[in-house]
């Protein structure tokens, strides 16, 4: 089977996109009705044509039924959350009819495997969602999968391949074992004893974005002085380089892994921290903006756009 190329949604299901074949119901259907007129002509039975007409009659109406139970859908996409290796990625789509009319027993497939059926009402639409299993780190890409229907009686199968541009973003798998935040000499001398801290509360300052909630000053809010940051300082240091060259000896992956973990144990201690690559350098902040940009950045090093 031809693979279908790639395009970015949506797409609307037009003729030119559907095809119909009899199933296996169908030829038997066929075959019967083919007995059922050699039986007429032979015993001339006047009963058996009428039977046999009525019957190739209500076939050929199920032509039309069965394709327009997918013309005129339009098919788009939604974004995929990130994950990380060796969880499943979930892709979703919405169909969304164009005519007045209900949809039914609508299926999805991939490999020749149903994955979900659905109903759409007139005036609705329908989610779908898929999951592949992420082997390794990268963009990965959904691939080809099909729509298709046997809606009313099964006798023909109408269908399409669609190969739309969803991708998911997987991230690095985090290193299993449990390794502490790099914190250099330098870091001990400074940071620890003069820079921000998490024990001893020092201040307030005007409040930055990528800052943690809980460190905002609520009462100060409550008490209408607009959004404020706490500031602490003691021998806790926030802030951290995860450096590539600190992890000599390793391979590239196994680099990527430990750096994964150390910006995910980073980001739960609620450090600032900046994330050194080969070629790229990401200065230290703290929040969910950069644990996502540090972890973008380890997902894609190396790999060709």
């Amino acid at each position: 089977m031809l693979r279908p190329a790639q395009e970015a949604g949506p797409v609307t299901l037009t003729q030119r996109r559907l095809y119909i074949l009899p199933t296996r119901h169908g030829l038997t259907y066929a075959l019967m009705l083919l007995v059922m007129l050699l039986g007429s002509i032979n015993y001339a039975n006047s009963m058996g044509f009428v039977l046999t007409f009525l019957l190739a009659s209500l076939a050929v109406v199920s032509i039309l039924h069965t394709y327009r139970n997918l013309a005129q859908l339009r098919i788009s996409t939604a974004k995929s959350e990130p994950v990380f290796a060796g969880q499943e990625a979930c892709f979703h789509l919405r169909l969304d009819t164009l005519s007045a009319q209900p949809r039914f027993a609508i299926g999805l497939s991939r490999r020749e495997s149903p994955i979900a059926y659905c109903d759409i009402a007139d005036g609705q639409h329908a989610n779908f969602e898929f999951h592949i299993p992420t082997m390794q780190r990268g963009l990965l890409h959904a691939g080809s999968f099909s729509l298709f229907s046997t809606f009313p009686l099964g006798l023909l199968r109408v269908w399409c391949h669609l190969n739309l541009d969803m991708s998911c973003l997987v991230y690095p798998r985090p290193a299993a074992e449990t390794v502490p935040l790099p914190v250099s000499a330098t870091e001990l001398q400074q940071g620890w004893s003069q820079g921000e801290g998490q024990e001893d509360f020092s201040g307030l300052r005007n409040y930055r974005p990528g800052d943690g909630l809980r460190h905002v000053a609520w009462k100060a809010v409550a008490q209408e002085r607009g959004m404020l940051t706490k500031q602490f300082s003691g021998e806790a240091a926030q802030e951290i380089w995860l450096d590539w060259d600190s992890l000599p000896g390793m391979d590239i992956e196994a680099r990527l892994s430990r750096l994964t973990r150390w910006v995910l144990d980073a980001d739960r201690a609620g450090l600032r921290y900046g994330l050194k690559l080969p070629g790229q350098q990401h200065p230290p902040a703290h929040g969910q903006e950069q644990m996502r940009r540090c972890l973008q950045a380890l997902a894609l090093f190396g790999i060709s756009p």
